[in-house]
C-alpha cells in the first residue's frame, strides 16, 4: 500500500485536516467486486482528480463520498469514509442532509425543464436554505454569477428554461444549480466530456476558480484535462487505487509501470 501523506504538498491546505477520508473502502455490485481496499484523503481547496481506464472504479468512488449508492439494489460496502471526522455511514446521520454538502455535476448536462431562475433555486428552496423573494434573488444571481453565466442570461432568467440553453451554458447552469444547495464538495463526473473545447475551457477555469471555496473531485478521461487543473490525481486500476499524487510528480515520475503506461497511452 503506497503511502500518501508525504507526497502532498499543497499550498493552501497542507496544514488543514481533510475534508473527506476513505479508508480501506472495498464494494461489490452483488458478486461485482468494484472497489478494491480504497483508501485516500480530500483537502479543502484542492482539485483532486480520478484518472485511468473505463470501468476503474473512478465513478463509483466518486459515488461513494456523498452516498449516491444507498438506493442501487445489490450494493454492499466495506471500510470507512469520514467527512469533517464524522464516519458518513453513522446511524445519525441523515443521508439527504449530508448529501447536500455536495454538489453533483453529470457527464451530460440535464438541466431541469424549468426557468433559468428555477433551475438554481430549486435546491435552496427544497432545503429552506434561502428565503422567497429578495434573498433568493441575490442567491440566484450570485450563483450564476460564480458559474459566469449571469451576464448571457440575466434578462431571460424567467422567460427561459434551462433546456433552451446551448451545451456549454447548460453545463454551467448545472454547476451553477449544484452552487445552489451551498455545498462543501463538488463532485463531478466527466463535466466536459458532452461539451466542445471553448466551452471546456470555460469549465477549467470555472472549476480553478470554485476550488477556493471548494474542495473539487472530479473524474476525466482526459489527462491533458487532469494535467492543467488538477492539484493532486488519482490513478484507478481494475477497482484499486494505485496511486496517488501532485499532478506533475504522477505525470512525470509514476512510481507504478501502470501508471505509465496509461499517461503515455499504451493502453485505456
Amino acid at each position: 500500500m503506497f503511502d500518501q501523506t508525504d507526497t502532498y504538498h499543497h499550498h493552501t491546505a497542507r496544514n488543514a485536516p481533510p475534508v473527506m477520508e476513505m479508508k480501506g473502502v472495498n464494494l461489490w455490485y452483488d458478486d461485482i467486486h468494484a472497489l478494491k481496499d480504497v483508501s485516500f484523503d480530500l483537502y479543502p481547496q484542492e482539485i483532486l482528480a480520478f484518472i485511468g481506464p473505463s470501468g476503474c472504479g473512478k465513478s463509483t468512488a466518486l459515488k461513494c463520498l456523498n452516498r449516491m449508492h444507498d438506493d442501487t439494489p445489490g450494493v454492499r460496502i466495506t471500510g470507512t469514509i469520514r467527512m469533517d471526522g464524522t464516519d458518513i455511514q453513522g446511524r445519525d446521520i441523515d443521508p439527504p442532509v449530508h448529501r447536500r454538502r455536495f454538489g453533483w455535476v453529470a457527464q451530460k448536462p440535464n438541466p431541469f425543464p424549468l426557468s433559468i431562475y428555477e433551475n438554481v433555486a430549486y435546491g435552496a428552496r427544497i432545503h429552506g436554505l434561502v428565503k422567497a423573494g429578495r434573498a433568493m434573488d441575490a442567491h440566484v444571481q450570485d450563483c450564476l454569477e460564480r458559474a459566469h453565466l449571469w451576464d448571457e442570461v440575466k434578462e431571460e432568467l424567467h422567460s427561459k428554461e434551462g433546456t433552451d440553453l446551448s451545451g456549454g451554458q447548460q453545463q454551467r447552469l448545472c454547476i451553477a444549480r449544484a452552487l445552489g444547495t451551498k455545498p462543501d464538495v463538488l463532485l463531478m463526473d466527466e463535466p466536459t466530456g458532452s461539451i466542445d473545447p471553448i466551452a471546456t475551457q470555460k469549465i477549467e477555469d470555472l472549476m480553478t476558480e470554485l476550488r477556493q471555496d471548494h474542495s473539487v473531485v472530479i473524474v476525466t478521461h482526459s489527462m491533458m484535462q487532469a494535467r492543467r487543473i488538477a492539484d493532486r490525481v488519482a490513478y484507478f486500476h481494475l477497482g484499486a487505487l494505485v496511486e496517488i499524487g501532485p499532478t506533475e510528480m504522477v505525470f512525470e515520475h509514476p512510481k507504478d509501470p501502470r501508471v505509465a503506461s496509461f499517461i503515455a497511452g499504451k493502453f485505456g
